[in-house]
């Protein structure tokens, strides 16, 4: 590995670390290489079985409940190495956040989805909440609910809802079932982050209980410390860290053919070019401050929490904006890396050409539009952002 490769994540810092963790990112990245989850367009149940054994959906449930209680910073670090082996395996597992939306469940539904273990894989679809109507003890739920990644591999699903009574709609609701109840259509065809099987979830008339569902963005039923960290910040977080665990594959990659490869006209190896040598070093300086301001963020926020005072609106800005600052910078590294390698990058077959097309997706995702940027900067002028932004 390259003398600029990121350093090495710090094995008392984080729930995965040892030579298990390690065998399993080396086989997926030898998968990933394959084409193994591009081509089923999910990623492999044994590697969710294996996700689950190491400890990524147990990581954030509290200990109470046999979790591991892990902190913000912690478990970011653990999607991004995981996204360093393969952007699609990032993402599916960063959904081992689950404990962010599940806390607003009742206190006794929470007990019941943990009763027999933390190790419960959660996925679903939000958007667009369905009109559901509303029965004595519950609610009846039909519709269709794209981009619901992960739910392949999935214990329980939650789909998004809008209790109907009679012509009124009340507040949108998480209504979670187990996936038998839920059929899955395969939908997912896109050019990045093929892996992540975010196919469409279909529910026919099905009946949840109201105890199994939730108001979104409802105040969390667990007082744990993480339950006071900034719930759709952190949301927007675990996924924009798989950008930057793919542009540092896109850069490792690049620094490992750069010596050997022989240009087919005859000019020096890419290692030897001037230009070469300037944009690369660009890149990883934009890389690494674009992480180091995604992490220092955390951990300003992190330290309200801990000191056990709210977290304020700026440092929750701070947030989100640089979650989509660490999209932006991840997909033009990536890029850079590819333009780098010349014709090498450009088939399908090349992991640069991955890395380009799963980091340019993550830039697409909702929580990282330009609207974070024009919400940020409104604060910063003292101003009111847009609703829902904090």
């Amino acid at each position: 590995m390259n003398s600029l490769s990121a350093p090495a994540l710090d094995a008392a810092a984080t729930p995965l670390a040892g030579e298990a963790f390690e065998a399993l990112l080396g086989d997926i990245r030898q998968r990933a290489r394959e084409g193994e989850f591009d081509r089923q367009r999910h990623i492999s149940q044994d590697v969710i079985d294996a996700f689950r054994a190491q400890g990524v959906y147990r990581a954030l449930v509290p200990k109470r409940f046999g979790g591991n209680e892990c902190s913000p910073a912690q478990f970011c670090q653990m999607i991004e190495r995981i996204a360093h082996a393969d952007g699609s395996a990032g993402w599916v597992a960063s959904f081992g956040m689950s404990p962010v939306y599940l806390a607003a469940l009742p206190p006794q539904t929470i007990a019941q989805v943990y009763a027999n273990g933390p190790d419960v894989v959660f996925a679903g679809g939000i958007f667009p909440p369905q009109p559901a109507e509303v029965i004595p003890g519950g609610f009846k739920v039909t519709g269709r609910w794209k981009y619901s990644s992960g739910s392949m591999g999935a214990d329980l699903v939650g789909v998004g809802i809008a209790p109907k009574n009679g012509a009124t709609l009340a507040l949108p609701r998480l209504a979670v079932m187990p996936k038998h109840q839920a059929r899955i259509e395969d939908t997912w065809a896109t050019v990045g982050l093929l892996g992540t099987g975010s196919h469409d979830l279909v529910v026919e008339e099905v009946v949840v209980p109201e105890e199994w569902t939730f108001v979104r963005g409802g105040a969390p039923n667990l007082d744990e410390p993480f339950f006071r960290y900034p719930s759709l910040a952190f949301a927007t977080q675990v996924l924009s860290v798989v950008g930057l665990g793919v542009a540092r594959a896109a850069l490792d990659e690049l620094a490992g053919m750069a010596s050997g490869r022989i240009s087919v006209t005859g000019a020096p190896a890419l290692a030897d070019r001037p230009l070469a040598q300037v944009e690369v070093a660009k890149a990883e300086a934009a890389l690494r401050a674009a992480r180091a301001f995604f992490f220092e963020a955390i951990e300003q926020a992190w330290a309200h929490v801990l000191a056990g005072d709210p977290v304020p609106a700026a440092a929750t800005n701070l947030l989100r904006l640089s979650s989509t600052h660490a999209t932006r910078v991840a997909a033009d590294v990536a890029r850079t890396a590819q333009m780098l390698s010349g014709m090498s990058g450009v088939y399908s077959t090349s992991p640069l050409a991955r890395c380009v097309n799963d980091a340019q997706v993550v830039t697409q995702h909702a929580f990282m539009g330009d609207v974070t940027y024009q919400n940020a900067g409104a604060m910063f002028f003292g101003k009111a952002p847009l609703p829902g932004y904090l």
